[in-house]
Order: C-alpha cells, then sequence, then structure tokens
C-alpha cells in the first residue's frame, strides 16, 4: 500500500470499514450456524479474497460466484469449493473444465434440458445443481415441473458429469420492508427446493446439495430443515437497499464512496460531488421504500453529521446535491469531503480496483478486488 491515509486518497473511491465488516460475518455465521446448515458466502458483491477469507473462516467453508473471472480469480487464491450460480452457457463449458482440471470442486448450473445435455456430453466432471424457481420469477425450473426429472436424466448416462443437487434464490425477498413477509418468504423458498429434491430421490436420483438462500431469507428464516447450505452475498458490507427493508442498520453499512465537493451552483441550489452515476450506479433500489434516498446518503467524515442529505441526481461524473438549508454551502466548502452510502453495494463496488480498508479514522490496508466476466 502506497498511500497512507484517508486525506491522501484520490476520490472517488471505496472506503470499507473493517470492524463493521467483521460484524457483519459474523451476524450472518451465527444465523446460519443457529439453522444448523452450512454457509457458502456469495462472493459476487465483494469480489475479493481477503473478504472471501473472512467470509469462510479461512477457508473452512466453499464459496458462490457469479461470473468465471471470480471463480478463476478466487481458485487463484486458495479456494477450491465453488458453485457458480449463474446457468452455464454451453460457449463457456471448456473454460470451467479448465476450472475442474486444476482441482477446483466445481458446482454448476442449469435449468433447461438442453444446458444439460450439453454438459453431461462434454466429458468434464461437472457436478450440476438443477436451479428452481421459488418465486422470483428470473431463472429456473418449477418444483413440481416434469422438466426439473427431465434434465435429471440428462446426467444419468454421462460418463463424467453427475447430478449433485438443486439451487434455489429467493430474490423477490428484495421486494418487501416487512420481517414476517421475509420470513414467509424464506419458508416459501425452502419448502420448493426441499421438494424438487425430494422428487429427485423418489425418482431414484442421488440429491447431495439442497441449496437456498439471499441475505433476507438467510438472516430470518424459522427452518432451514431439509437444507444442507445457505448463500448470501450482500451481508458483507449492506447497502440502504437492504437498511430500507429493515435487514439492516445505517450504522452497519461497511462499504462507502469517499467523495469530493467540487462545485456549489447557488443558483440553482446544489451542491455537485466528483461520485456520479459512474462511481455510485444509478440502481436505486432503496427508493421503493425511502424514495428520499435517491442515488444514496450523503455523510460527513468527520465533523457535525450531516442530516437527510442526498445525491439527489447524477450524472456521468457529477453527483448533485440539492440544498435546502443554505447553511450547507458553509458546511461542505469547495474541496471538503464527504461519504456517501450507496443503494447497491454490489453495483458501486464494481467500478473500482481496490477497497480502502478503514480503522475508524485510520487507513489501515488496500484490498485487491476482480472485475469482469
Amino acid at each position: 500500500m502506497t498511500v497512507t491515509s484517508i486525506a491522501a486518497l484520490e476520490t472517488p473511491c471505496l472506503l470499507l470499514d473493517q470492524a463493521k465488516l467483521a460484524d457483519n460475518i459474523a451476524r450472518m455465521t451465527q444465523s446460519v450456524t443457529r439453522l444448523g446448515v452450512q454457509l457458502r458466502p456469495h462472493l459476487k458483491t465483494a469480489k475479493s479474497a481477503k473478504v472471501g477469507v473472512l467470509a469462510t473462516q479461512d477457508h473452512k467453508f466453499g464459496i458462490t460466484v457469479s461470473t468465471l473471472r471470480e471463480a478463476e480469480y478466487f481458485a487463484d487464491h486458495g479456494f477450491k469449493d465453488i458453485t457458480y450460480a449463474v446457468g452455464l452457457a454451453p460457449g463457456k463449458l471448456d473454460r470451467a473444465a479448465a476450472l475442474i482440471a486444476r482441482g477446483v470442486d466445481l458446482k454448476v448450473l442449469a435449468d433447461t434440458v438442453d444446458a444439460a445435455r450439453a454438459i453431461a456430453d462434454h466429458g468434464a466432471a461437472f457436478k450440476l445443481l438443477v436451479e428452481i424457481d421459488c418465486g422470483d420469477g428470473r431463472a429456473g425450473v418449477s418444483a413440481t415441473g416434469q422438466t426439473l426429472l427431465e434434465i435429471a436424466d440428462c446426467l444419468s448416462g454421462s460418463k463424467a458429469a453427475r447430478l449433485d443437487g438443486v439451487l434455489t434464490h429467493a430474490g423477490h425477498s428484495y421486494g418487501v420492508n416487512d420481517i414476517p413477509k421475509i420470513q414467509q418468504i424464506a419458508e416459501d423458498e425452502r419448502q420448493a427446493v426441499v421438494h424438487a429434491a425430494e422428487r429427485l430421490r423418489t425418482a431414484g436420483h442421488a440429491v447431495n446439495t439442497v441449496s437456498a438462500g439471499s441475505t433476507p431469507t438467510a438472516l430470518f428464516s424459522q427452518d432451514a430443515t431439509g437444507l444442507t447450505e445457505y448463500r448470501a452475498g450482500v451481508y458483507v458490507f449492506f447497502d440502504l437497499d437492504q437498511q430500507s427493508r429493515g435487514v439492516c442498520q445505517t450504522q452497519e453499512l461497511a462499504l462507502s464512496v469517499l467523495a469530493t465537493v467540487i462545485g456549489h451552483n447557488r443558483e440553482s441550489s446544489k451542491i455537485l460531488l466528483d461520485a456520479g452515476g459512474l462511481a455510485l450506479s444509478k440502481d436505486i433500489g432503496a427508493n421503493a421504500f425511502r424514495p428520499e434516498v435517491r442515488y444514496g446518503a450523503v455523510v460527513a467524515v468527520d465533523g457535525p453529521a450531516l442530516n437527510d442529505v442526498y445525491v439527489t441526481s447524477v450524472s456521468q461524473e457529477h453527483g448533485h446535491v440539492k440544498v435546502t438549508d443554505p447553511a450547507l454551502f458553509q458546511r461542505l466548502p469547495v474541496g471538503s469531503r464527504v461519504r456517501i452510502l450507496p443503494n447497491h453495494v454490489c453495483m458501486t463496488a464494481a467500478a473500482y480496483p481496490v477497497y480502502n480498508v478503514t480503522d475508524g479514522d485510520t487507513l489501515i490496508d488496500q484490498w485487491d478486488r476482480c472485475n469482469g466476466w
């Protein structure tokens, strides 16, 4: 690390509070342990080996990724038990097989018969998880439909690949802000994937993995009977999207964007920041339940707290802060710095190559992350 203080950092950049990160990881680990199943952290949020080591208690359990680039990166850093939790396209089979040849225990997904046949016929020792739609409506097959069994049958004659189990994701748990509703979605998620596993076993297929999870359902589930693991990812950092749904508190948000005030437009009652749409992303998921948040909450780096200050609009490299109290111009002069709490931390972090890790107000390290596909 060449930069030794927050004041010397060029903006915009990411600040990661190490203590909050550790607390968030401990909270999820305790929640899943309480349920009696294994945690398989989804590292698509962090994309960082340093975070991965903490989230897995130094490689004690496997991880989840969403790109082959992530899988390769984590394999390079000693992670050998990896679930690639996105449908595997036939054109990526050779690249995925290369990971298996390196000794990676790679689980892959399919939700169509054609994809399953391609996996079965490839010749590599793929472990297939059939993706189940538990109500999110994004991907997966019905737990009660015939396609589930047809996909499993494709693996029966394969010389190398085999069926490993079933996987689902309750992405629709992000659509509610009521804990009892999250708990019901968690139960629906569990029932769907467990029922799929039972049907496969009844049809004569071995099922080792019964995987479920999202950050809300893993934290608030009341019953994990029949599951083998929970996957969750955004919990390592949390964000305003999760805070707006009651999943976490603002003080638990571990990641923020450090930005600089670059202009005052008093005629338009705006303060301009050097963190715009590319630095923050244009995801405004928290707006469903907290419309005032817009593109992020602006908080102080030091000094008195800022109350109800938000990035109200963005252009490519400008963050616009609408000023309702003219005293804010004096509070935030040009050249001063602020932190921005992001809407969707997965999207925001993707713009940056490193995390600037802090202990309180002290910069203590820089951690790399991978990007791309």
